[in-house]
């Protein structure tokens, strides 16, 4: 019997641990008869029944004590597995013994270059840009080939770090846009913005283009984005900010379930963002049918994929999106059609293609 190991110790929460999950449920199509062992924080966050588990609960606890299990601390335990695929779900190459190793790396942040406001705002993500850069690099050539989630990460992983076996993997399969909801009659067209505050999350531009739209009669359109104000040193800027702005709808982080709501109740999404590994809310947005305002960047229009109604704007112009955005309250025909390219080989639409990909060495 043939053994993949699919190591995700780090990841306990959200988007991360949606990809884990969907992964190790896919070995059930992809890999019938291997035998499936995860490495995980917590049993418990493991959804797929039938699977092995061991659990690493202290693997979290500080940064140093996760280096030192992925490159110390795991070797006894590939040796005692013999692995014919050792599948590392975040980021870090680990010193492990394994027919084939292979690393999946979805964080952007050294691919991003932080400002001086950013640094300030948000000194955590600014210091990880460097950190993140250097983990990437240690022991990358030990995998067999790296997953990435886009093809412009795939360009930047061989130029900056010389790998060459890169794959892209989508994490979720591009779906079709829901029929294109119809904007509400008249004036007073919502806006969504669904984020969390980080400084390269770029609320700013929003912002932004609202003071210049405030001063237009013909605007009566309001944003809806998921802040309080209180949430860290960047949202409390933005409250101090743009508080006074009358078209912002400060609504406060939203638990999923009522996101859901939101996307109803939303006449377009809008998504300022200036790095991402994907973006879930461009494909959340395009699958309820919302036209779609991105910014015009690479991670955004591979996102986007294949969609009947987006617009894309510079993510540093606000006149741009204020111009975009009035075109819309107006009702004007701003959002258009666009299909997507796909990417070169090797390429892997959805898990189970991915899993047979690496199972069979590309």
């Amino acid at each position: 019997m043939k053994t993949i190991v699919i190591s995700g110790v780090n990841l306990v929460e959200g988007g991360p641990l949606t990809v884990l999950n969907d992964c190790v449920a896919a070995t059930r199509e992809a890999l019938p008869g291997w035998r499936v062992v995860v490495l995980a924080h917590d049993a418990a966050l493991v959804t797929t029944p039938g699977v092995e588990v061991r659990a690493f609960p202290d693997a979290k606890s500080r940064w140093l004590r996760r280096i030192l299990l992925e490159w110390h601390g795991l070797r006894p335990l590939s040796r005692e597995l013999g692995a014919d695929l050792w599948l590392c779900m975040h980021d870090m190459t680990a010193r492990i013994d394994a027919r084939r190793q292979v690393v999946y790396c979805h964080n952007p942040a050294p691919f991003s270059k932080a400002t001086l406001r950013q640094a300030w705002f948000d000194p955590t993500h600014c210091a990880f840009t460097l950190f993140y850069g250097l983990l990437y690099r240690a022991f990358i050539r030990r995998n067999h080939a790296v997953v990435v989630q886009q093809a412009w990460l795939r360009d930047r992983f061989r130029r900056q770090f010389g790998v060459e076996r890169v794959v892209v993997a989508h994490p979720l399969e591009d779906v079709r846009q829901a029929r294109v909801k119809t904007p509400r009659p008249g004036p007073g067209k919502v806006f969504l913005y669904p984020s969390w505050p980080r400084a390269y999350k770029n609320f700013e531009v929003i912002g932004q283009a609202l003071e210049r739209l405030e001063h237009e009669p013909a605007w009566q359109g309001r944003v809806r984005w998921t802040l309080a104000g209180s949430e860290n040193r960047y949202a409390a800027w933005l409250k101090r900010r743009f508080g006074h702005l009358r078209s912002i709808e400060w609504i406060g982080l939203q638990p999923r379930e009522r996101m859901q709501a939101q996307y109803e109740a939303a006449d377009c999404l809008v998504f300022p963002s200036t790095v991402e590994t994907w973006g879930l809310p461009l494909t959340e947005a395009k699958a309820h049918g919302l036209p779609l305002l991105a910014a015009d960047l690479p991670y955004a229009r591979e996102t986007v994929g294949t969609c009947d109604a987006v617009a894309f704007f510079g993510p540093h112009d606000p006149a741009d999106l204020a111009a975009k955005m009035l075109a819309f309250e107006r009702g004007e025909p701003v959002c258009h059609a666009t299909r997507a390219e796909r990417p070169e080989p090797p390429f892997a639409p959805d898990w189970p293609s991915l899993l047979r990909t690496l199972a069979d060495g590309l």
